[in-house]
């Protein structure tokens, strides 16, 4: 099979392009240890940015749902921490402010489906972490997007402390 000039100076060009993106992404793997980090500051969209209003009336799930999968695909457990909104993608990062707790996180559910008239639904350790035990008036604002994963929302895993390692995980003693 023979390529012609113009059909290897695209083929070339887009693979320049998928190198520099693969750069991009090692670099930014090895600046944070190995974890991908979200990016904050810039949003999921501008439209998406448009839709989102500063306050809203947020409820809150969990217990009836453990066990289940949410829209974005991870298993809902009462660690997960998140949020569910009916217009904004996977994975965006919304900062949710109340009372005097703030709290950033992702969208991972779709609804509120309650007929309140509800803006957002916080899963139960969302609602827990900022104090919220009722359907509550809440700020909000775009912040970011992170990849969307099975283990987003997750809180993150504790090393294991070195004494628990030399005693093969059992406690010394």
């Amino acid at each position: 099979m023979r390529f012609g000039a113009k059909t290897a100076t695209v083929v070339l060009t887009l693979l320049t392009g998928l190198l520099v993106l693969a750069m991009g992404a090692a670099v930014a793997m090895a600046s944070t240890g190995g974890a991908s980090a979200p990016v904050t500051g810039t949003p999921a969209s501008t439209t998406a940015a448009k839709t989102v209003h500063p306050t809203g009336i947020a409820t809150w799930f969990g217990p009836g749902f453990y066990g289940k999968k949410t829209a974005c695909g991870q298993t809902l457990t009462p660690g997960v921490v998140g949020v569910a909104n009916r217009t904004l993608p996977c994975g965006t990062l919304i900062k949710v402010a109340y009372g005097s707790h703030t709290l950033t996180i992702p969208v991972l559910d779709r609804g509120p489906y309650s007929h309140i008239g509800a803006d957002w639904d916080l899963t139960a350790g969302a609602a827990h972490a900022l104090g919220i035990t009722e359907t509550v008036r809440i700020k909000t604002k775009v912040v970011g997007i992170a990849a969307n994963s099975p283990t987003l929302g997750l809180p993150p895993v504790s090393p294991v402390a070195p004494a628990a390692v030399l005693a093969g995980g059992a406690s010394a003693g």
